[in-house]
Protein backbone atom coordinates (compact mmCIF):
# COMPACT_ATOMS: atom_id res chain seq x y z
CA UNK A 1 0.00 0.00 0.00
CA UNK A 2 1.62 3.39 -0.90
CA UNK A 3 1.70 5.77 1.27
CA UNK A 4 -0.90 7.91 -0.33
CA UNK A 5 -2.96 5.09 -0.08
CA UNK A 6 -2.40 4.81 4.00
CA UNK A 7 -3.27 8.70 4.11
CA UNK A 8 -6.08 7.70 2.55
CA UNK A 9 -7.29 5.39 4.64
CA UNK A 10 -6.15 6.78 7.56
CA UNK A 11 -8.65 10.03 6.49
CA UNK A 12 -11.68 7.09 6.45
CA UNK A 13 -11.39 6.12 10.27
CA UNK A 14 -12.63 7.38 13.30
CA UNK A 15 -10.76 10.12 15.33
CA UNK A 16 -8.83 9.75 17.93
CA UNK A 17 -10.56 9.73 21.20
CA UNK A 18 -9.93 12.95 23.22
CA UNK A 19 -7.29 13.07 25.59
CA UNK A 20 -8.19 10.93 28.65
CA UNK A 21 -5.92 8.36 30.63
CA UNK A 22 -3.15 6.88 29.01
CA UNK A 23 -2.16 8.17 25.37
CA UNK A 24 -2.97 6.54 21.99
CA UNK A 25 -0.43 4.72 20.40
CA UNK A 26 0.66 5.82 17.08
CA UNK A 27 -2.28 5.47 14.16
CA UNK A 28 -0.29 5.40 11.66
CA UNK A 29 1.56 2.30 12.93
CA UNK A 30 -1.30 0.38 14.39
CA UNK A 31 -2.91 0.59 11.15
CA UNK A 32 0.17 -0.45 9.49
CA UNK A 33 0.58 -3.69 11.72
CA UNK A 34 -3.28 -4.60 11.04
CA UNK A 35 -2.82 -3.96 7.41
CA UNK A 36 0.23 -6.24 8.08
CA UNK A 37 -1.32 -9.37 9.66
CA UNK A 38 -4.50 -9.22 6.89
CA UNK A 39 -2.16 -9.46 4.41
CA UNK A 40 0.23 -11.93 5.82
CA UNK A 41 -2.51 -14.19 7.59
CA UNK A 42 -0.10 -14.65 10.38
CA UNK A 43 -1.20 -14.62 13.98
CA UNK A 44 -1.15 -11.46 16.22
CA UNK A 45 1.38 -12.91 18.18
CA UNK A 46 3.53 -13.18 15.35
CA UNK A 47 3.46 -9.19 14.61
CA UNK A 48 6.99 -7.94 13.89
CA UNK A 49 8.99 -5.67 16.35
CA UNK A 50 8.60 -2.76 14.40
CA UNK A 51 5.24 -2.26 14.43
CA UNK A 52 4.66 -2.05 18.32
CA UNK A 53 2.86 -4.19 20.63
CA UNK A 54 0.58 -6.87 18.77
CA UNK A 55 -1.84 -6.52 21.56
CA UNK A 56 -2.32 -2.46 20.76
CA UNK A 57 -3.10 -3.53 17.05
CA UNK A 58 -5.23 -7.06 17.80
CA UNK A 59 -7.50 -4.76 20.20
CA UNK A 60 -8.21 -1.89 17.94
CA UNK A 61 -8.88 -3.76 15.10
CA UNK A 62 -11.47 -6.01 16.97
CA UNK A 63 -12.70 -3.53 18.71
CA UNK A 64 -13.54 -1.07 15.42
CA UNK A 65 -15.00 -4.68 13.97
CA UNK A 66 -17.41 -4.30 16.68
CA UNK A 67 -18.52 -1.01 15.81
CA UNK A 68 -18.84 -1.13 12.05
CA UNK A 69 -15.75 0.78 10.99
CA UNK A 70 -14.32 -1.78 8.44
CA UNK A 71 -17.42 -2.09 6.89
CA UNK A 72 -18.29 1.96 6.88
CA UNK A 73 -14.32 1.69 5.65
CA UNK A 74 -15.13 -0.58 2.64
CA UNK A 75 -18.30 1.13 1.61
CA UNK A 76 -16.83 4.39 1.54
CA UNK A 77 -13.72 3.18 -0.74
CA UNK A 78 -16.01 1.45 -2.85
CA UNK A 79 -18.59 4.06 -3.16
CA UNK A 80 -15.35 6.26 -4.15
CA UNK A 81 -14.30 3.59 -6.99
CA UNK A 82 -17.56 3.23 -8.51
CA UNK A 83 -17.82 7.23 -9.05
CA UNK A 84 -14.59 7.24 -10.46
CA UNK A 85 -15.44 3.99 -13.03
CA UNK A 86 -13.43 1.68 -11.46
CA UNK A 87 -15.31 -0.90 -10.58
CA UNK A 88 -16.70 -3.63 -12.53
CA UNK A 89 -20.08 -4.72 -10.67
CA UNK A 90 -20.82 -7.83 -13.47
CA UNK A 91 -17.09 -9.42 -12.17
CA UNK A 92 -18.29 -12.04 -9.56
CA UNK A 93 -15.16 -14.20 -7.89
CA UNK A 94 -15.58 -16.69 -5.34
CA UNK A 95 -12.20 -17.66 -3.30
CA UNK A 96 -12.15 -20.87 -2.07
CA UNK A 97 -8.86 -21.31 -0.26
CA UNK A 98 -10.64 -20.68 2.85
CA UNK A 99 -13.74 -23.07 2.51
CA UNK A 100 -12.75 -25.90 4.54
CA UNK A 101 -13.88 -29.79 3.65
CA UNK A 102 -13.29 -32.47 6.60
CA UNK A 103 -13.00 -35.90 6.71
CA UNK A 104 -17.16 -36.31 7.36
CA UNK A 105 -17.95 -34.14 4.16
CA UNK A 106 -16.06 -36.49 1.78
CA UNK A 107 -17.88 -39.66 3.22
CA UNK A 108 -15.42 -41.11 5.40
CA UNK A 109 -16.68 -43.85 7.30
CA UNK A 110 -19.30 -45.74 5.42
CA UNK A 111 -19.96 -43.18 2.64
CA UNK A 112 -20.38 -44.14 -1.17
Amino acid sequence: MSDEQLQHLLALLPPECPKTGRPARDLERTVRAILWVNRTGSPWRDLPAEFGPWQTAANRFYRWRKAGVWERVLELVQAEADEAGKLDWSLRQVDSTVVRAYQHAAGAKGGN
